[in-house]
C-alpha cells in the first residue's frame, strides 16, 4: 500500500450523527409549527424515498436542492406538499447548528490515534456548517489541519474540484491521500477519481452498496490499522 500522510473525512454521518431534531419526531414538530400533518412512522421510508435528490444533484453547491430534498421527505410522510417548503426550509437552517449533533463514540479516540502516527488530519464536507465552529465545539482543535465546504469552496462532493482544493491546503499529493466517508458515490468514488484512496464506513444499519470494491469499515476504530 503507498505511504500514507494524510486522512480526510466527510463530517455529517460520518463524524457526527444528528440527534432528535432531525429524527421523525422532530420532524413532526417542525411541521406542525407550520400548520403541516405528517406521520412520524413513515420517516424512514421518506428519508429513503427522497434520496434520488441528492443523488440526481448537480456539482455545484445549490441550497434548494436540500430544501427540495426536506420538503421531499415531509411530502412522503403525508404533508401537503403545498405547505411543505416553509418547515424544510426551518429543517435545512437548524441542519448548520452543531448543538443538534453528537460525535459518534469512536471519533475523538481515532483522530487522536491517526495523529500520533504523525498523519495529517482534514475534513471535507458538503455541508452548510462552519468547520471552524465544528472543530470547537467537539473540541477537536488542534487535530484538524485542512477543512473544505461545499458552502465555501461551491462545489460538491464528487466533483474532483473540492478533493483538489483540499489536496492542495494540505500540500500532499492525491497518492498518498486517504478519504473516508460513509457515501460510495459522493466519498469514496469522487475520491478515487482524483487518485485518492477511498475508504467506505457502514457504520451498523447501513447498508453496503454492490459491487464495492474500496476498502470498507464498520467502525473508525478500524481505520489505523487499515492505512
Amino acid at each position: 500500500m503507498p505511504r500514507t500522510s494524510a486522512v480526510f473525512f466527510d463530517v455529517d454521518f460520518t463524524l457526527i450523527h444528528p440527534g432528535p431534531r432531525f429524527q421523525a419526531e422532530g420532524y413532526r414538530e417542525t411541521c406542525e409549527r407550520h400548520g403541516v400533518t405528517v406521520d412520524p412512522a413513515q420517516f424512514d421510508r421518506a428519508v429513503a424515498g427522497a434520496t434520488v435528490i441528492l443523488d440526481a444533484a448537480e456539482h455545484e453547491f445549490d441550497p434548494q436542492v436540500f430544501i427540495d430534498y426536506t420538503a421531499r421527505i415531509i411530502e412522503l410522510m403525508g404533508g401537503d406538499p403545498g405547505k411543505a417548503v416553509a418547515p424544510a426550509k426551518e429543517i435545512y437552517d437548524e441542519w448548520a447548528s452543531n448543538d443538534h449533533f453528537a460525535l459518534y463514540d469512536d471519533v475523538d479516540e481515532t483522530l487522536r490515534v491517526l495523529k500520533r502516527l504523525g498523519l495529517q488530519l482534514g475534513l471535507i464536507s458538503n455541508g452548510h456548517r462552519s468547520l471552524a465552529s465544528f472543530q470547537s465545539h467537539f473540541a477537536l482543535d488542534g487535530l484538524i489541519s485542512v477543512s473544505v465546504s461545499s458552502l465555501d469552496h461551491g462545489y460538491m462532493k464528487p466533483h474532483a474540484s473540492i478533493f483538489q482544493a483540499a489536496l492542495a491546503l494540505m500540500r500532499v499529493p492525491a497518492a498518498e491521500a486517504v478519504m473516508v466517508g460513509d457515501s460510495y458515490p459522493h466519498d469514496v468514488v469522487g475520491a478515487e477519481h482524483v487518485g485518492m484512496r477511498g475508504v467506505l464506513l457502514a457504520r451498523p444499519g447501513r447498508s453496503v452498496p454492490p459491487r464495492v470494491t474500496s476498502p470498507v469499515i464498520h467502525s473508525l476504530r478500524e481505520l489505523p490499522d487499515l492505512i
